[in-house]
Parts: structure tokens; sequence; C-alpha cells
């Protein structure tokens, strides 16, 4: 729903967004899991080891968003669970647009 697009916290930088996610890996399956808090909450299949868990974030987020892995930066937290994220080249309002798909 759109509305849940707009609950996560999405800041505009000047060639990027920026956005806080909550991992959950070694899930069944790897998907949009819903919102916790700001953030928005991913379930990923891969393991917490090794930076499988990261990469598959960046795949995942990649695919949403419709950029390139590339474009997908972990910017802080990657043993944590919550992470900082930047996604180049992409503006709040097209993130919202693309989150509305899958949220």
């Amino acid at each position: 729903m759109a509305g849940d697009a707009d609950a996560v916290e999405i800041v505009q930088g000047a060639d990027r967004i920026e956005l806080t996610v909550k991992v959950v890996p070694g899930a069944s399956r790897t998907k949009v899991a819903g919102l916790w808090g700001g953030a928005l909450r991913l379930a990923v299949a891969a393991p917490p080891e090794g930076g499988k868990a990261n990469a598959a974030v960046i795949e995942l987020l990649a695919a949403v968003f419709g950029v390139k892995k590339g474009q997908v930066v972990i910017l802080g937290g990657k043993a944590q669970p919550l992470k900082r994220i930047a996604v180049r080249r992409l503006g709040a309002d097209q993130a919202r647009a693309r989150l509305a798909r899958v949220l």
C-alpha cells in the first residue's frame, strides 16, 4: 500500500537516497517483509556469515528499486541487523513508488 511506503524514512541526498533496513537472515525465502518502525524490514534466505546476507540484501534492494547492484551500498551496520543503505541515482519519490509495489 502506498501509505506503507510513505512510512519508510527516506532521506534525499544530492545524488542518492538513504534509508535504514532491518535484516532477518536465514529466512525461508528472500522478500520485503514489511516495516520495522521507520525502517524497511527484509527477510533474506542467506545466512549471516561471510557477507552472504549482505549480498542478498543488495541484490533484493536492487531488484525492488530497479537499479544495478553497484548502485546499492551498505553505509553502516554490515555486521548488524540494522543497516544504513544508500541507493545512488534514485530519487525519494521514485523509491516510494517502487516500494509501494512490494509493501
